[in-house]
């Protein structure tokens, strides 16, 4: 007998604990895109162990589904990515839209925001979002986040390889909007689409995490084999690498990745990586590969990402904390902008030497032109965030 499987039938909410203690939301979303449906079953089988146990917890778990009606066909999204367009202005325009010029994914996206809305009005203490992913690839799973301490030191306690720099090149990911209101928030990519190694690494993520933002004891969990299931998958990944090429695409460039590469794949000058109708795309110099893309639809056909030492995250730290930005403009071609105290603007023609280094060690980094300047903007995390 043949035919086509009817499409699978997904719910918004995955499912909540709440055992009416204050204390941290921990705001899960999973199948954002929908060919990645890991992070849906890793908050299921979450809940369903919670609901099993009953252990007290101090706050509150939500775990949301993201794009219901690409996880039911089990594509990436049906008319445009659901983890872009999380701009303020996108937003607004959106919402100003009528019903019947909206997209699929513009209807996900409102019922998405009413639900942020809700859990961030009644939350009774901080909110840490995560949000669940997987990739076309093999290779260690990872993190990405907006490069803020709080975040650093939520996303160092998972002990999963850390990312820094993506938002520079990706605009609009729905962890944009979380920090945009100063919220923690971390993109956990659990491994390949399809793998139960990747949803054992986004569920392991998740234990961990609700025992370090003190939301469970630790005997209320045995983190012990998750912890192993994690370095099994880590393996040698170095802790924390930074995004510093971004392969752009077009659904008409042929794009073609070479087969056989895994997230953290070090790579020396001059290897091919990638054909498209325009020809070959090598190595512009020794780093390493990240998402490259084996699947049909996106516009990333991959990144590469340097190794970021031990010391830099030290300096960057202490930098941070003695405040030292205030120190920016006293360097030549640099001011603040006077409408945003947490944008800086930097005259290339006059600030020529290590800029972006700077900017980046305190905090500076989302970065775009404005005119003939760059802008330089900086995530501040709520003061309630220090105690995570």
């Amino acid at each position: 007998m043949t035919g086509t499987a009817a499409p699978v039938a997904f719910r918004r909410e995955i499912g909540r604990w709440d055992r009416g203690r204050p204390g941290p939301t921990l705001l899960i979303t999973g199948g954002v895109h929908g060919n990645e449906p890991a992070g849906v079953l890793a908050a299921q089988r979450v809940l369903a162990q919670l609901q099993e146990r009953q252990p007290e917890i101090q706050g509150r778990i939500v775990a949301l589904a993201g794009n219901l009606a690409a996880l039911s066909h089990k594509q990436r999204f049906l008319k445009r990515d659901l983890n872009r367009g999380w701009q303020e202005d996108v937003i607004a325009a959106m919402r100003r839209r009528d019903d019947a010029e909206l997209s699929p994914e513009d209807r996900e996206q409102r019922e998405l925001l009413q639900c942020f809305d809700e859990v961030e009005r009644t939350a009774t203490g901080p909110v840490v979002f995560v949000d669940l992913h997987t990739s076309s690839a093999e290779g260690s799973p990872f993190l990405c986040l907006a490069d803020t301490i709080d975040n650093r030191r939520i996303g160092l306690s998972t002990g999963v390889p850390i990312i820094l720099g993506i938002e520079e090149t990706i605009a609009g990911a729905s962890l944009e909007w979380f920090a945009d209101r100063g919220i923690c928030g971390l993109a956990v990519e659990g491994g390949r689409h399809d793998s139960e190694v990747a949803v054992q690494n986004l569920e392991a993520v998740l234990w961990g995490l609700l025992v370090h933002l003190g939301m469970l004891s630790e005997g209320a969990v045995d983190l012990a084999p998750h912890r192993q299931r994690l370095r099994q998958s880590i393996g040698d990944a170095p802790p924390i690498v930074e995004i510093v090429h971004r392969q752009v695409i077009a659904p008409d460039d042929g794009f073609r990745m070479q087969p056989g590469f895994v997230n953290f794949e070090r790579v020396e000058k001059g290897r091919l990586l990638a054909t498209d109708d325009r020809g070959e795309m090598r190595a512009p110099f020794d780093c390493h590969v990240m998402l490259p893309l084996y699947q049909e639809l996106g516009d990333d056909g991959y990144f590469l990402a340097r190794r970021v030492r031990g010391f830099w995250l030290w300096l960057a730290k202490w930098l941070r904390r003695l405040r030292a930005s205030a120190i920016l403009t006293l360097l030549p071609g640099i001011r603040r902008d006077p409408d945003d105290r947490d944008t800086m603007l930097a005259d290339p023609k006059v600030a020529r030497w290590f800029v972006v280094e700077v900017f980046h060690l305190l905090g500076f980094r989302k970065r775009e032109p404005r005119g003939s300047l760059l802008a330089f903007r900086r995530r501040v995390s709520r003061p309630e965030n220090r105690n995570l």
